[in-house]
């Protein structure tokens, strides 16, 4: 794709996104990351942030937003609340939830509809992306869509964070929709990467260097799952790209109040 056929695909999807996006908006807005050498991580941030290392990326694409209340609903309708072991994909029985079962289906409440989705477990989102056909970004491929090429310390450059580029510093529960604040995308069109909600990873928590081979990616080994972006209750400094979420996921079996996700997928080969 040219240069300025490029740039006009992602200035249609970013207006299309604008308004509140419709259902088939949601499954299929992503944003294509290109591959290459990528310097992950911070000198100057969290102590787990460290090293700063160089990792080879495979070109990936990323939803454009993150999964809303009225997607994820989409989803427990068609595979329930729970895996066949049991295992639940959500918190349906959480005060923080705004998905409920009305009349033996599920909705998302009234106003939260298009909101960023809260209380999906690990797995649920796992499941979730699965069912659309994708999978759940590695943390390495999250930050290299948050930071660029260049090393951005936020998703939108160098600029500290104000509330007219992310949700944060909110009160509890108080989540906005997956298409704003628009003013806070990354150059590549991908809307919400810093606060509202922390977003999981298929990544398991561990020391760097990132290595994928190392077992970090095993989607059955046990441990806490890396988070990444702050949410709409965080600080500032939980917004910046390299920021690895430490101790967020608590527990990866269950869903939080401000933990929600987007998915990935590898390149679709060429038509």
């Amino acid at each position: 794709m040219t240069r300025p056929i490029y740039l006009l695909a992602m200035m249609f999807t970013v207006t299309l996104l604008q308004t509140a996006p419709t259902a088939a908006q949601e499954r299929t807005a992503m944003a294509t990351i290109p591959g290459g050498p990528f310097m992950m991580g911070s000198a100057t941030g969290m102590a787990d942030e460290r090293p700063v290392h160089r990792i080879m990326l495979a070109a990936f694409q990323i939803d454009r937003i993150a999964v809303s209340n009225r997607a994820f609903a989409a989803f427990l309708n068609a595979k329930g609340w729970k895996d066949s072991d049991g295992r639940r994909y959500y918190d349906v029985d959480d005060g923080d939830a705004r998905i409920h079962r009305r009349g033996g289906v599920f909705v998302a409440d009234q106003g939260y509809e298009t909101h960023a989705a809260v209380e999906p477990s690990w797995r649920g989102a796992r499941a979730y992306c699965q069912w659309r056909g994708k999978r759940l970004p590695t943390e390495a491929e999250w930050e290299r869509a948050a930071r660029g090429s260049d090393g951005r310390e936020f998703p939108w450059g160098n600029t500290a964070p104000n509330r007219s580029l992310a949700q944060f510093g909110a009160g509890w529960n108080e989540t906005i929709a997956v298409t704003g604040p628009k003013a806070g995308a990354t150059p590549d069109g991908v809307i919400g990467l810093a606060g509202n909600t922390h977003e999981w990873t298929s990544s398991l928590y561990r020391r760097y260097p990132y290595r994928a081979g190392d077992g970090r990616e095993d989607p059955e080994a046990f441990g806490d799952r890396v988070t990444r972006g702050g949410a709409h209750d965080s600080d500032a400094n939980d917004l910046r790209a390299a920021w690895r979420g430490n101790g967020v996921s608590r527990s990866p079996g269950a869903g939080h109040h401000n933990i929600g996700f987007r998915c990935a997928r590898d390149m679709p080969p060429p038509s």
